[in-house]
């Protein structure tokens, strides 16, 4: 929180700034009470079985056993139909500005075939907008942070460390691939797949506001002292990898947006450029071959996750969150139908083949995101 002292009437009055202040925290006691899973057929076409709370929990894919939420994916079985057995969960509740700090211990990046993310998304895609906060394929060993927004946003090239490969958010921008979206990479190897799990994780915290959306990656052992404290101060920290601003009005473009993961296999992207990596391409010809085959090779295909913080802006009375979900409180296990607006997960390699069309029917419906 930012304060100024000042003399009035003699009597010093200390006036202060708009700070966060925790608003959820997401933890191993409560995690899998404010998530809804989603079981319908992937729409990124997907080699994919997302399977819903009993199954996932007879079968060993989640857990929150020693203060960790564990979820996993079948690394047992040779799969069958639709693809592998795998978890998709979505909050319960929407969001509407804030700062989302994620602590994490492990991802399931950096093995061929796999496509996972950590994202955000409102309920009309992509009107209300999309923020990939954890994204890549395959073997990457760099995080993608990717935008995917209706027309008229775009942003610019500025003070972040990350490289822009791609500047205008809208899903059909002219002269980028279809729903490449506004995209950056973090050029630190940690922030992603096995280099990111060997280092024992970390922290990646995104900051919504009105006037800009800011992504931070903290390797484990270098998180700032105000954010373990649980009083984050952004503005003192270190330039962000990744941030959106210039010609997007923020407000216009996201709206109302639930948080998502998933572990997804093949499908758009991963199986799309499945060639153009040298070494899982050498595994087998197809990215569905080698995923349907392989059950042990996804035994690392896992999150684990130490906390998923949510803060408000004490000063900002937009920033609120609302329960999206019908009632009877939170819906564990939900089929969404698809719908006819394109889908897209955002982030990745510069114009990649496989993101031409990406994503198709993405939106929230009951609480669930379609991606």
């Amino acid at each position: 929180m930012y304060c100024s002292t000042f003399l009035v009437q003699a009597i010093l009055l200390e006036l202060c700034a708009a700070g966060y202040v925790l608003e959820t925290s997401y933890t191993s006691a409560n995690w899998f009470d404010q998530f809804s899973f989603f079981t319908s057929g992937d729409p990124t076409a997907g080699y994919v079985n997302y399977v819903d709370q009993s199954t996932a929990t007879n079968n060993g894919y989640i857990n929150t056993s020693n203060g960790l939420v564990y979820m996993g994916v079948d690394s047992t079985n040779v799969a069958t139909g639709s693809g592998r057995d795998s978890v998709r969960i979505t909050s319960n509740a929407a969001y509407n500005y804030g700062l989302f700090a994620l602590d994490a211990s492990h991802m399931p990046g950096g093995i061929c075939g796999t496509w996972p993310a950590f994202w955000m998304v409102g309920p009309n895609w992509p009107n209300d907008g999309e923020i990939d906060i954890i994204e890549g394929v395959n073997d990457n060993a760099n995080n993608a942070m990717t935008l995917h927004t209706s027309d008229g946003c775009s942003i610019t090239d500025g003070a972040f460390t990350g490289t822009l490969t791609t500047s205008n958010c809208y899903v059909y921008a002219p002269n980028q691939s279809n729903n490449a979206g506004c995209d950056i990479q973090n050029q630190n190897t940690q922030s992603y797949g096995n280099n990111f799990n060997s280092n024992g994780g970390g922290v990646i915290v995104m900051e919504w506001t009105s006037s800009d959306i800011n992504i931070w990656f903290f390797p484990r052992g270098t998180t700032p002292s105000d954010l373990e404290a649980g009083t984050p101060d952004p503005a003192s920290w270190k330039e962000p990898v990744a941030q959106y601003q210039g010609d997007c009005d923020i407000p216009s473009h996201f709206a109302d947006m639930q948080i998502v993961f998933n572990t997804d296999f093949c499908g758009d992207w991963a199986g799309a450029v499945w060639g153009t990596s040298s070494y899982c391409s050498s595994l087998a010809d197809t990215c569905n071959d080698y995923v349907q085959n392989n059950p042990s090779a996804f035994a690392n295909a896992f999150w684990l996750i130490n906390s998923l913080d949510v803060y408000q802006s004490d000063g900002d009375v937009v920033a609120v969150s609302h329960v999206a979900v019908s009632p009877g409180g939170h819906q564990r296990n939900e089929t969404a139908p698809l719908l006819s607006a394109p889908l897209a997960m955002g982030g990745g390699l510069p114009n990649p083949p496989g993101k031409r069309a990406m994503r198709r029917g993405r939106s929230t419906m009951g609480g669930n995101g379609i991606k």
